[in-house]
């Protein structure tokens, strides 16, 4: 059961009611910033706003005969305004100063979700790092044990992984939320820049310096691109979990719920199907990302083959950023984690992961590095490949304080409280 999850609310944005609604939102905003600016009359910014509406359905009809989205709109809205006051509506604009401008403010709507969903997360995994910053585990590389570390140190990579990507998304989201209302082909050949200044402020939107007749696309494909990080950051976790949660493993398991089954064939079967979901999920970010650079290329100062594109990935990059989020959540929230199984696998064989201060211990002014090593590892496979014990093996070569020393896993931790101090506040 994933518990905050705002899909109404995500989708709603990318309705066609809504976008619409962002539509006349836009062309409001553009005759508030005319009166504002001395060029239009308040009475006509009232009539308009008063009486300026859209019904989806009428719009679909026009647009069935003018075949254009922007004019089926405005035909509908002029329905609606009387009629002395109608001609004020889109006056010195072109459609793409409406669609991108209000594109922004979808944009803008969205991103506060994925905000929210970034907060919640990040507090809960910085809550769990530090509530197991002393749970000793093994630290792998290559997949192989390597040393001790703690669950709380491979959270913290996570929360310091999280934190960059909502820095990275918000670098983005800052540069998309743009507007323009400069005309056709950005000149303001029938529109005053002053206007599309006062119109930003009034929308919370920054003009852009310069726009042919779309704002370029390489801000879009970065917002997409840092949406995808986000993801990436997500499964990079993801597998970890599911890879701890292996049966030989069996460090960390997903909630499972009262009454849940994993297997229709095995009941003993719990499987990490949120983490094996995300995974997944984050693969279709990634290749939104293709799509969103794709559309950077546009024919001199303005063409359309963007225009299909955004309409999928945009809603649903950020949809499904909205889920993953809400998602991974409800997996940390119910991460089972098995300190006693973690402990088990950092002393398995004897401890053979205290294999480099066994190794440095050994070296000394009678003996190479080159041939403590040799010893060390000898005696290491030994226990590894007879399923021997490491630590006896090593008596052998040191006194028992020495040994007491070297298979000391607090020595290994000494500096976690450094670690964790750079991510109190």
């Amino acid at each position: 059961m994933i518990k905050r999850y705002s899909r109404e609310k995500a989708e709603k944005i990318w309705e066609l009611d809504s976008k619409f609604s962002y539509y006349l939102e836009v062309e409001l905003a553009v005759i508030k910033a005319q009166v504002e600016l001395g060029n239009f009359s308040e009475e006509v910014y009232d009539n308009i706003k008063k009486t300026a509406k859209f019904d989806v359905d009428r719009i679909a009809e026009i647009e069935a005969i003018t075949r254009h989205d922007v004019i089926a709109f405005l035909e509908n809205v002029n329905e609606n305004v009387p009629k002395e006051y109608s001609s004020y509506i889109h006056r010195g604009l072109t459609s793409s100063d409406v669609i991108d401008t209000a594109f922004a403010l979808q944009i803008k709507d969205s991103s506060k979700i994925i905000n929210e969903d970034l907060d919640i997360l990040i507090k809960n995994v910085k809550e769990l790092a530090f509530k197991h910053k002393n749970t000793v585990c093994l630290g792998r590389s290559h997949g192989i044990a390597a040393e001790v570390i703690t669950f709380g140190f491979k959270l913290l990579n996570l929360l310091d992984m999280l934190i960059r990507a909502k820095e990275r998304f918000n670098y983005a989201l800052e540069e998309i939320l743009t507007g323009q209302i400069s005309g056709p082909c950005g000149t303001y050949s029938n529109i005053n820049p002053d206007v599309e200044r006062k119109t930003c402020e009034i929308l919370g939107l920054k003009p852009a310096k310069i726009s042919t007749q779309v704002i370029a696309r390489d801000r879009h494909a970065s917002y997409i691109q840092a949406i995808a990080l986000i993801g990436a950051v997500i499964e990079n976790f993801s597998i970890e979990i599911r890879h701890l949660q292996r049966f030989e493993v069996c460090e960390v398991e997903e909630g499972f719920s009262k009454g849940q089954k994993g297997s229709s064939a095995m009941p003993h079967k719990k499987n990490p199907i949120s983490s094996e979901n995300l995974s997944g999920l984050a693969r279709v970010l990634r290749s939104n990302t293709i799509s969103a650079m794709e559309n950077i290329a546009l024919w001199h100062e303005r063409d359309i083959s963007h225009s299909s594109v955004e309409r999928i990935i945009f809603p649903d990059s950020t949809i499904l950023i909205d889920y993953m989020l809400a998602r991974f959540n409800n997996v940390i929230e119910n991460l089972v984690v098995k300190e006693k199984n973690m402990l088990n696998n950092v002393n398995k064989y004897g401890g053979i992961i205290y294999s480099q201060s066994c190794l440095l211990k050994l070296t000394n002014e009678t003996r190479t590095r080159e041939e403590a090593y040799k010893i060390v590892q000898k005696e290491a496979l030994d226990a590894f490949n007879y399923n021997g014990n490491f630590k006896e093996n090593m008596k052998k070569y040191l006194t028992e304080e020495e040994i007491n020393e070297c298979f000391n896993q607090e020595s290994y931790l000494k500096n976690i409280d450094t670690i964790f101090e750079r991510f109190k506040d």
